[in-house]
């Protein structure tokens, strides 16, 4: 029986919405964790906006991974490398940042991706602020929705050289923290959102495109002012903004 694509195909268009300013084009791309060892991505070239289920690629994801750790493929090695990773040797080609999706679903509780390209997220990720941007926090439901801190991940060559940085920098996310991050942000490129559900990465967007805002707005005015670390720290440990995480699918 094929897999029950439905989900990913309404995060995908969700986050395509063209009002949304998220992705123009065939921008971003969105995964899905399925049973068996596989997964489903979006489609290199398709549109997230009117995404349909001929455009999603099922992948085996072992052999995705198996191309973390070879150094020295060519372009056409790793688009031939990609090709072969499909389950079915005629779907479309999967799209290029597929390895990290691969990767990302092998963490715990991450069963959907979604990564963009947010115009007033990417205003802070292409200026010297990207790294204050990803590390500190300003109001409280940054922290609920998209964590107490994200990864920074400076800018790599899309494809291996950044599927390998998100999964080094995600490693020691991991190792400080004790979990996977909610928010990925990758400098000059866009953010990845991580979880358990669609509504979760989609709440995770709209917070750092909301957060984005807010930080543009605050630098005009000579700030912003960020969270201490302890008001940070209280936030993230308190039972009622844990049940409200529970509510909101996070």
């Amino acid at each position: 029986m094929p897999p029950n694509l439905d989900p990913l195909v309404a995060l995908s268009r969700e986050l395509g919405r063209e009002d949304l300013d998220l992705v123009i084009l065939g921008e971003g791309n969105t995964s899905m964790l399925l049973p068996e060892g596989r997964f489903a991505v979006k489609a290199s070239g398709a549109r997230l906006a009117t995404l349909k289920p001929a455009e999603i690629t099922v992948c085996d994801r072992a052999k995705m991974l198996g191309m973390l750790d070879q150094k020295h493929l060519s372009d056409a090695q790793v688009t031939e490398s990609l090709q072969a990773g499909r389950v079915d040797p005629q779907a479309k080609n999967p799209s290029i940042e597929s390895v990290f999706h691969a990767w990302l679903l092998t963490l715990d509780r991450v069963s959907f991706v979604g990564h963009t390209h947010p115009l007033t997220v990417n205003q802070i990720l292409c200026s010297p602020r990207a790294r204050d941007f990803s590390e500190r926090r300003m109001f409280p439901d940054e922290v609920v929705v998209c964590g107490a801190a994200s990864v920074f991940v400076p800018y790599m060559d899309p494809g291996l050289p950044l599927a390998r940085e998100i999964r080094d920098r995600t490693r020691a996310f991991i190792e400080k923290h004790g979990h996977a991050p909610r928010l990925i942000l990758l400098q000059n490129h866009g953010l990845i959102a991580l979880g358990a559900s669609p509504e979760s990465v989609l709440a995770t967007t709209s917070m750092a495109v909301k957060a984005a805002a807010i930080f543009m707005g605050a630098a005009a005015l000579g700030g912003p002012v960020f969270l201490t670390p302890q008001h940070v720290d209280r936030i993230a440990g308190r039972s009622d903004e844990a049940y409200r995480q529970q509510q909101l699918k996070l």
